[in-house]
């Protein structure tokens, strides 16, 4: 019977010594979405996609990719593409030459130049690793991890180091892998690349999961903002608090009380300067990891 999820853990407990860098960690990852995976500094991200990959064993509880363990390196490996954030390949070896080692190694088929296209690396195929850019490294990166079209990729820091359009050409080769029924997870300290194209997000704090969804609703959980000033002598806007004629309103009803101030504004000849409204961004669930739950109410304050 086929696995229903790609990865499975449940309880997931990594240790070092008396520390806990993950502790009961349980997620699941279904087939064809794009799960990222992300958190603070030291969140336990590392560790836990260590014990997924099959690098780390596990402490406590119980990990599945595929149905079976991830230590099962011939079951799982020709399955898996994985991008590290180091890989460390020979510096002697060509961009061609790395890329042909290590889809052989992992039991994948493919056509070389194939994926060097896919990775813009099609003109540094005779070129050493060692005399690569930062940049072209990742790509390379990219390159041994799509090889063969794997069943699950993980990305981990994926576009460091990358321009815009090398971040723009590697997304458009994701893409096209999910379009052919990869599943991937993603790490990343670039929120924006989650918040544009995660299916889901789990939200790792001090080696737990805090949070998890989809974007709308992580950051449904904290209110909207609307942001505006006045200019002198106008008269008092309805709602409460500003700081040197500045306003700050945070709102889980953004809709209502935007239009409210606009036909306030409107009614009373006001011009409402440097306006700004919207809902919460993913960064903005992200700093609230280490505060309290927020309220689920309309509230004002000053700012």
């Amino acid at each position: 019977m086929p696995a229903s999820h790609v990865i499975d853990v449940e309880r997931l407990t990594v240790t070092y010594g008396d520390f806990a860098a993950v502790r009961d960690l349980s997620f699941q990852v279904e087939p064809g979405e794009l799960y990222a995976l992300l958190g603070t500094n030291g969140a336990g991200k590392t560790s836990t996609l260590e014990v997924v990959e099959g690098h780390r064993r596990a402490t406590s509880g119980t990990v599945r990719i595929f149905g079976g363990s991830p230590r099962d390196r011939r079951a799982v490996r020709p399955r898996m593409g994985i991008m590290l954030q180091e890989s460390g390949f020979s510096p002697d070896l060509t961009v061609r030459e790395s890329v042909g080692l290590v889809g052989r190694l992992s039991g994948r088929r493919d056509n070389v130049d194939r994926v060097l296209g896919i990775a813009g690396l099609s003109r540094k195929a005779a070129t050493r690793v060692s005399q690569l850019s930062g940049g072209e490294k990742r790509r390379l990166d990219f390159a041994t991890a799509v090889y063969g079209g794997p069943d699950l990729v993980i990305l981990d820091e994926p576009t460091t180091g990358l321009d815009i359009q090398s971040r723009d050409s590697l997304w458009a080769a994701v893409d096209r892998l999910r379009d052919e029924g990869s599943t991937v997870v993603l790490t990343t300290h670039y929120l924006e690349e989650a918040q544009q194209r995660a299916d889901r997000i789990g939200l790792m704090h001090e080696g737990a999961l805090r949070q998890e969804g989809t974007v709308a609703e992580l950051t449904q959980s904290l209110p909207a903002v609307i942001r505006f000033a006045l200019p002198p002598g106008a008269p008092e806007p309805p709602t409460v608090g500003a700081l040197n004629g500045a306003f700050h309103i945070e709102t889980f009803n953004l809709q209502d009380d935007l239009y409210r101030l606009l036909e306030w504004a409107h009614d009373n000849g006001v011009d409402l300067r440097e306006l700004e409204a919207g809902p919460t961004r993913l960064d903005d669930v992200f700093r609230a990891l280490d505060s309290a739950e927020p309220t689920s109410r309309s509230t004002t304050r000053t700012g």
